[in-house]
């Protein structure tokens, strides 16, 4: 089981400034907690499992109190995978670049594959949704960056369905302790001086995280 867990939702590599950010995160956890297992999983390389019609059908039959057979059983097994993957931490980090006002479409792959009744939640005609992992100590840090949107401007600029969408994710699925990171220089703003206040604040977080 990790320690640490970070989630890369950006495919820019050294060019991705979540990354760097997430990068500068990393290096002070480790200097802080040598002994620390760190496990990066890049939402890219092909290992997220697809939902489609056969992984739907698995839902509502366990849904409805019943088995997954045949190719359900395959793809609920495969939701089960990512998702015990995503739960073997208790501290988890994701970098997350805006795209369109939102998240790439891999992070919602993911929300959706790992999403599961009795997994992430479970749900009653009279309470409604219940988070599955509230209780356990777990604790998210996520970095947001967009290079056009940024606090403050129009909607001309775009909006900001980011962070709202991915932290209420989390809080939804009982992780209450979420730590943003963010970085928004805009068309505009001073990169190389809102780059710096980030990089400080992704190391700050990480001393404590």
């Amino acid at each position: 089981m990790p320690d640490l867990l970070h989630i890369s939702a950006s495919p820019r590599g050294e060019e991705s400034q979540s990354l760097r950010l997430a990068a500068a995160f990393l290096d002070t956890y480790r200097a802080v907690h040598p002994a620390a297992e760190v496990e990066e999983w890049d939402l890219w390389d092909d290992s997220l499992p697809a939902f489609g019609p056969a992984a739907a059908r698995a839902k509502m039959t366990v849904f409805g109190g019943g088995t997954p057979q045949g190719e359900e059983a395959e793809a609920w097994a495969a939701a089960k995978a990512a998702f015990a993957r995503f739960d073997a931490a208790d501290r988890v980090l994701f970098s997350v670049p805006m795209w369109n006002s939102g998240v790439p479409y891999v992070l919602k792959q993911f929300v959706d594959v790992v999403s599961q009744p009795g997994l992430v939640f479970g749900v009653d005609a009279v309470n409604g949704y219940r988070g599955l992992l509230a209780g356990r100590g777990k604790r998210a840090a996520v970095v947001y960056t967009s290079a056009v949107w940024g606090p403050g401007l129009g909607p001309e600029f775009g909006a900001d369905f980011q962070a709202p969408f991915f932290t209420g994710w989390l809080n939804w699925a009982g992780i209450g302790d979420v730590t943003e990171i963010r970085f928004h220089p805009t068309l505009t703003g001073d990169a190389d001086e809102l780059s710096r206040i980030a990089h400080e604040a992704a190391r700050d977080a990480a001393k404590n995280f």
